[in-house]
């Protein structure tokens, strides 16, 4: 797999600084972006990593569940079930979630791209999980349970080169 992001020495010395800077550089536009932009450019990218797991089932017991997503850092709040064996998404406060899932982006780019366990972040309070255990756990081991080779090419490089540059900052911070 080929590098996305170019490896020289411009980008060694300031991309990690900007990963740093992100959110509160995004923050303020993602806030102010109407909750049907997010759906619409939520929903085709959530179907096309779960599309195999969603037709094999192992949704289903988000059926008439809501799960809410928070990114705190970046002030962002999402809802998703499943209906008619499709992924749905409905606006903040207009359902009320069976289990929340809160957590910082870079701690979520941990998990997606395999640098960080869900449990020990879990343990270290920085993912936060309410409501329904079973119904988390559920949702906590279809996550684990993903591959990352069914990302779009490109999502799973973005992914992973993020994943690699925020686990080496803070494995240089605690050096």
């Amino acid at each position: 797999m080929s590098n996305f992001f170019p490896n020289n020495s411009f980008t060694a010395k300031y991309f990690p600084k900007l990963i740093n800077k992100l959110p509160s550089i995004l923050k303020p536009a993602l806030t102010r972006i109407p909750y049907s932009v997010h759906k619409a450019c939520l929903l085709p990218v959530l179907h096309s990593i779960f599309s195999e797991a969603i037709n094999e089932g192992d949704f289903e017991f988000l059926q008439g569940n809501w799960l809410k997503i928070n990114i705190n850092d970046l002030g962002i709040t999402w809802l998703l079930s499943i209906k008619n064996d499709r992924l749905i998404m409905a606006p903040e406060n207009s359902q009320q979630e069976d289990v929340s899932f809160h957590a910082n982006g870079d701690d979520l780019l941990l998990i997606a791209g395999r640098k960080e366990d869900s449990d020990t972040l879990f343990f270290q309070r920085r993912l936060k999980i309410e409501g329904n255990t079973e119904l988390g756990l559920a949702v906590k081991n279809l996550i684990d349970a993903l591959d990352l080779e069914h990302l779009p090419s490109i999502a799973h490089q973005v992914v992973t080169q993020c994943a690699n540059i925020i686990a080496k900052q803070r494995v240089q911070v605690i050096d």
